[in-house]
C-alpha cells in the first residue's frame, strides 16, 4: 500500500496538512434544502470534503418489531433499526445534487456505501474514493467491491480487534486496492473524551504503513486537534447547522462555528509540528540579547584583576557567556573598563600573581 494516497489532487500521508472531513449523515432531518445548506456550510467553515452515506433502510436490515431489532442504550434508545435508518438515510435522488453542489464548493465529495448495489450506484455518479464504516469492516465482499473499482478507500477500524483490522486490510488487498487511508475510530456516540486512545494512531502507522487518520465522535473540536499532532493526515467529524433542531447525530455533530474551529485548529497544529530540525527558530533571534553575559559592574582600571565584586553575570546577553566567568575571574584587565560594559576577550589579560 501506498504511504501517500492522491485525493482528488491532494496528497495525504505523513508530513501532509490534514484534510478535514464534514460527515452529513442524517442530519438532514429529511429536508432536501437543509442538506444543501450543509454543504454550504463546511465549505463556508473551510472543510476540504464532505461525505455522506448511501444506503436504504432496506439494504441494512429489515422492517421487524423483534427485540434484536430495537435499540438499547445510548442516543438511539428505543427505536427501532428500521425506522431509524429509514429516517436517517440521505435519499439517492439527491446524491447528485449534494455531489455537484460539493464540487461548485471546491469540496471533495463522497460516500459510505452499504452494500454492493451503493457501490454501484455511486460509481454511476463518478465518486471519487470510497469510505467504509467501521460498523461494515467485517464485510470482506463490500471491502473488496470497493478496492475493484480502483479508488483510493478511507477505511474506520471502530471496535475492531488487530486481526479484524488485518482481515479487512487483506480484503482490500485482495480487490486489487492500492490507495488506503485508516481512521482510528471509537464507536462511541458520543465518545468520552477519556477514551479517545488517540495514542492508538500511533501503533496503525507502525503496524500497516499507511496514511492515518480519525474518526471523532467526541464532543468539540479539541481531541481532532490533537489528533493532527500525533500524525492523523484525514479528520471526519459530523457537522449539523443547529444541534437544537435534533437529529439522529445531532447531539455528537458540530455547528458550522466549531467547524471552522477545528479547521483553523488542525491546520495550526499541523503547521506547529515543524520539520524537527535542531537550531534557533527566526523568532527567536531576537530574544539572544536577554540572556545573561559577564558585565563590569564597577569601574576596573588597566591591570586591575577581575573579581566578583567587579564582574558579574547580569542580563542582557552582550558580553561573554556565563561559562566563562571561572576563567575571567583573576585575569588583568588589558585597559581600563567602565562600569556597565560587556566584558569580550579583548578585555582579559593574562592571570593576576597568586601569592
Amino acid at each position: 500500500m501506498k504511504k501517500i494516497v492522491d485525493v482528488c489532487g491532494r496528497p495525504l500521508g505523513p508530513g501532509t496538512p490534514p484534510l478535514v472531513v464534514a460527515e452529513l449523515s442524517g442530519n438532514h432531518n429529511g429536508d432536501k434544502r437543509r442538506a444543501l445548506d450543509l454543504v454550504d456550510a463546511a465549505a463556508a467553515a473551510g472543510a476540504h470534503a464532505v461525505k455522506l452515506q448511501t444506503y436504504t433502510a432496506d439494504t441494512l436490515t429489515i422492517d421487524h418489531d423483534g427485540e434484536d431489532f430495537v435499540v438499547r442504550g445510548g442516543p438511539w434508545n428505543g427505536r427501532r433499526l428500521y425506522d431509524l435508518y429509514r429516517e436517517a438515510s440521505t435519499p439517492w435522488e439527491w446524491h447528485e445534487a449534494l455531489f455537484s453542489r460539493a464540487r461548485e464548493r471546491g469540496l471533495i465529495a463522497f460516500s459510505t456505501p452499504f452494500d454492493e448495489t451503493a457501490v454501484d450506484f455511486l460509481e454511476s455518479l463518478n465518486a471519487p474514493l470510497y469510505k467504509i464504516a467501521s460498523f461494515e469492516m467485517i464485510d470482506h465482499a463490500l471491502i473488496e467491491r470497493v478496492a475493484r473499482t480502483g479508488k483510493p478507500v478511507v477505511m474506520s477500524t471502530g471496535m475492531a480487534s488487530v486481526a479484524e483490522i488485518d482481515g479487512a486490510v487483506a480484503a482490500f488487498r485482495r480487490g486489487g486496492g492500492d490507495e488506503l487511508v485508516l481512521l482510528h475510530c471509537i464507536s462511541g456516540y458520543p465518545t468520552p473524551v477519556e477514551q479517545a486512545n488517540l495514542r492508538r494512531i500511533l501503533a496503525l502507522a507502525a503496524r500497516y504503513g499507511c496514511p492515518i487518520g480519525l474518526s471523532d465522535h467526541t464532543p468539540g473540536a479539541d481531541v481532532s486537534i490533537a489528533a493532527v499532532a500525533l500524525g492523523a493526515c484525514m479528520v471526519e467529524k459530523h457537522v449539523t447547522l443547529r444541534r437544537a433542531d435534533g437529529g439522529p447525530d445531532a447531539a455528537f455533530s458540530l455547528e458550522p462555528e466549531e467547524l471552522r474551529r477545528l479547521v483553523e485548529g488542525t491546520a495550526a497544529a499541523y503547521v506547529a509540528l515543524g520539520d524537527g530540525a535542531e537550531g534557533r527558530a527566526a523568532v527567536e533571534s531576537g530574544s539572544t540579547v536577554f540572556r545573561r553575559s559577564i558585565y563590569a559592574v564597577a569601574d576596573i582600571a588597566e591591570g586591575e584583576p577581575f573579581t566578583r565584586a567587579n564582574i558579574r553575570v547580569i542580563r542582557p546577553g552582550f558580553g561573554l557567556p556565563p561559562k566563562e566567568l571561572p576563567n575571567v575571574l583573576g585575569r588583568k584587565a588589558t585597559r581600563a573598563i567602565a562600569r556597565g560594559t560587556a566584558l569580550t576577550l579583548t578585555h582579559l589579560g593574562s592571570k593576576a600573581h597568586q601569592k
